[in-house]
């Protein structure tokens, strides 16, 4: 409740004109406000919110009377449970399908109206599964050769095989020089070797690179050199020893060889040397081919012996050396050793008063007499190895001098040793290993040996499609030289088979 106090009442009582909410007023006996409050509101308990009724007929707007003051905005009933929702009713059932009447029989085909114009055409429809793949037909005939293609780019290689052609061109196999073959070759590979100047294929049981076409039988060229003679020494007091001749050379070429076939070799070793003498070098040996051993030096007192090349003599009676003789014999045809195909020369004779051992022959050239230190003879050049090479060259005798220090003779080109000179006791230099060079001869006031001839050696030449087989007790070597094989065999006694 509000209450409106005006002055017209409250004179001289300290009320304040004004409205009061709920006022708590005093009024005296003359009827003046004495005191006026805002009261408190007391608000009562809310009720429990009653079921909605039904709406009332909306009644005639009346007129809008003055707007009252605002009363306080009291505190919100509870919300009332909402009614529950009504079921749906169920859908009726559908009614039953009727059946389909009879097709009626199909009326006789009029004839042929006129051809319409052609429409337009369709939308093409998707493309349906591909059917199963019919058997194969039987082959058509072969037709004609096409003309031939353009040469194509060079592509990777390709494998080709069980293909049959009728063309009479040709088939152009991969090229290239020895080096470029295959690193890591398979059997069976076939190309053409420019630098042999063949077409290989490659043969994996033997490691091997073999000519498509090897000739049953071909043509080996060989150098065949025996052992050099040992030399003489110092015997019975006579102080020069004679050289060693070489060991007997022959070269040439052996036609008609054949695949499989088994061939002897043999290289010969050096004669070793002696006082009195020294001793024959060993014969070499390639099929057919023999030569001997060089012959070996005489000591003092004693003739050179005889061999492929005659021996040089050493220190011998007045009268043979003042006469020179005392040389051992070569072969050569007519010779009073053997009377042969010429293997080397005669070696030289005992010298003269200065007493000089004798050279050995060589297989170019006689070793020289002893008057000063015969000089041994020189040997034959030869390049089947691929280098020009001497071989077979004699030994150089002994030079004793009469106390000087004269040299000893020079061995002979191919491997022959030096004499030993007078400026101190030795016994000479051998000859080197595999030329078949004949020893130098030695000297010595109290007695010496002489020393060893150099080992023979065989080497052959072949065409390079050809592989060798060596049997166990040989030292051998082979290389490619061109077109060809070059096999060097510098120790031992064997076989060797070419296929």
């Amino acid at each position: 409740m509000q209450v409106k106090i005006n002055s017209s009442n409250i004179t001289g009582t300290g009320v304040t004109a004004g409205s009061y909410t709920s006022a708590n007023i005093t009024v005296n006996e003359s009827g003046q406000v004495t005191s006026a409050s805002n009261g408190a509101i007391n608000t009562g308990p809310q009720g429990v919110q009653g079921t909605t009724g039904t709406n009332g007929t909306i009644g005639v707007n009346g007129a809008q009377g003055t707007q009252g003051v605002q009363g306080t905005t009291g505190t919100n009933g509870t919300i009332g449970v909402n009614g529950a929702q009504g079921t749906t009713g169920a859908t009726g059932s559908q009614g039953t399908t009727g059946t389909t009447g009879t097709t009626g029989t199909t009326g006789a085909t009029g004839p042929a109206g006129p051809g319409g114009a052609t429409g337009s055409q369709g939308v093409q429809g998707t493309t349906g599964a591909t059917g199963a793949t019919g058997p194969a037909g039987p082959a058509g005939a072969t037709g004609p050769a096409g003309a031939t293609g353009p040469a194509g780019t060079s592509g990777s290689a390709a494998a080709i095989y069980d293909v049959v052609t009728s063309s009479t061109g040709y088939f152009d196999l991969p090229t290239g020089t020895t080096a470029q073959r295959p690193a890591s070759p398979g059997s069976g590979m076939i190309r053409f070797n420019s630098s042999l100047g063949y077409v290989e294929w490659y043969d994996a049981t033997t490691s091997q690179w073999r000519a498509i076409f090897q000739s049953a039988s071909f043509d080996v060229e060989y150098l065949v050199v025996a052992g050099g003679g040992g030399s003489g020494g110092n015997y019975g007091g006579y102080y020069e020893g004679g050289a060693g001749g070489a060991g007997g050379l022959l070269s040439g070429t052996l036609q008609g060889l054949s695949t499989n076939s088994t061939y002897n070799l043999t290289v010969g070793g050096g004669g070793a040397g002696g006082s009195q003498f020294g001793s024959q070098g060993s014969n070499s040996v390639f099929s057919s081919v023999t030569t001997y051993g060089g012959g070996y030096g005489g000591g003092g007192s004693s003739a050179g012996g005889n061999g492929g090349s005659g021996g040089g003599s050493g220190w011998i009676s007045a009268a043979a050396r003042d006469n020179g003789t005392g040389g051992g014999a070569g072969v050569y045809p007519g010779s009073p050793y053997l009377s042969l195909a010429r293997q080397g020369y005669n070696g030289g004779a005992a010298g003269g008063s200065a007493n000089g051992g004798g050279g050995g022959g060589g297989a170019g050239a006689a070793g020289e007499n002893g008057a000063s230190g015969g000089r041994g003879g020189i040997g034959v050049q030869s390049s089947i190895s691929g280098v020009s090479t001497y071989y077979s060259g004699g030994g150089g005798g002994s030079r004793h001098g009469s106390g000087s220090t004269e040299g000893g003779g020079g061995g002979g080109l191919g491997g022959g040793g030096a004499g030993q000179p007078a400026s101190g006791a030795g016994s000479g230099t051998a000859g080197t290993a595999n030329t078949g060079g004949g020893a130098g001869g030695g000297w010595n006031s109290s007695g010496s040996s002489g020393t060893n001839g150099g080992s023979g050696v065989v080497i052959l030449k072949y065409p390079s499609f050809y592989t060798p087989t060596f049997s166990g007790g040989l030292t051998t070597s082979t290389v490619i030289s061109g077109n060809f094989k070059i096999s060097t065999i510098s120790l031992g006694t064997g076989t060797v088979t070419f296929n």
